[in-house]
């Protein structure tokens, strides 16, 4: 019985040792596709919580924001190892280096006090963390390095803190790169319209749009007949939660979103542009 009761917390420890990573990853690209869509959306003047989005659907889009972020970091982990065997660092130059690094961590911290005043600044919120970023991580491996050459016993809490302070800033370089890909996406998105399938709404009460290329009919009143009114040139940006979030044809600056909602108020013809069989 005891060598039963062993096996099935083994067996538990090693599902909750699986589980608890995959937890922390699928939180990890919720959020950084929550952040590169709430960027995207509110590009249209869309606030993100009002689509409905699924958690789903945010882990489906993290991995465009991420690709980028996740392919720097390792070829700058692969730089680090391949140039940590190539050298034979010298004591003086390590403290040299050490010196240079502090230097760097102390303008990234200055540069973040500054942040309130000109984080507007384009660009200035990727530099920030990475500049500290790379500095604390430069800092905590010449700090080991400077340890091991002189065979003293290498400051763990002040690696373990550095360590702390790089994945923060990486965390945040990254977040930052997630709106910069949703807003980059939305304006790919507003320049190719025509990707997005052609919707024709009809309405039983005008909408009184106004935005520029939309063509508005009368329909002919007849026996049955409940919609009076199509409209034409929208296309389909996202599809909600029984909602709709249509846009313009052309799209400029001065264009609306039009939001209706799928219920028997509308009725929704959508037409696509395939290839011929």
């Amino acid at each position: 019985m005891a060598d039963q009761r062993a096996q099935v917390e083994r067996w538990v420890s090693f599902a909750a040792g699986i589980v608890a990573p995959v937890t922390l990853i699928s939180a990890l690209l919720f959020y950084f596709g929550y952040v590169s869509a709430r960027s995207q959306y509110e590009y249209f003047g869309i606030d993100v919580d009002t689509i409905g989005l699924s958690t789903q659907d945010y882990v489906m889009r993290s991995p465009q924001p991420l690709l980028v972020p996740l392919l720097v970091l390792t070829l700058i982990a692969v730089a680090g190892l391949l140039l940590h065997n190539a050298i034979q660092p010298t004591a003086t130059a390590v403290r040299r280096t050490r010196v240079v690094a502090v230097a760097l961590l102390l303008v990234g911290v200055v540069a973040l006090f500054l942040y309130p005043a000109i984080g507007h600044v384009p660009y200035y919120p990727l530099v920030v963390p990475l500049l500290i970023g790379l500095a604390a991580a430069a800092l905590g491996y010449l700090s080991y390095l400077s340890a091991h050459l002189a065979d003293q016993r290498p400051p763990v809490i002040l690696i373990v803190l550095l360590g702390v302070v790089t994945t923060t800033c990486a965390f945040w370089a990254t977040a930052t790169t997630a709106q910069y890909s949703g807003r980059g996406l939305a304006k790919s998105d507003a320049q190719n319209l025509g990707q997005f399938p052609v919707v024709i709404l009809d309405t039983k009460e005008r909408l009184q749009l106004r935005s520029p290329g939309l063509e508005e009919t009368a329909l002919r009143a007849g026996a049955g007949q409940t919609f009076n009114y199509r409209y034409r040139g929208l296309r389909l940006l996202v599809v909600g939660e029984n909602r709709l979030f249509l846009v313009p044809e052309r799209w400029t600056p001065s264009n609306t979103t039009l939001v209706v909602s799928l219920d028997s108020s509308i009725r929704v013809q959508f037409q696509f542009q395939n290839d011929p069989p």
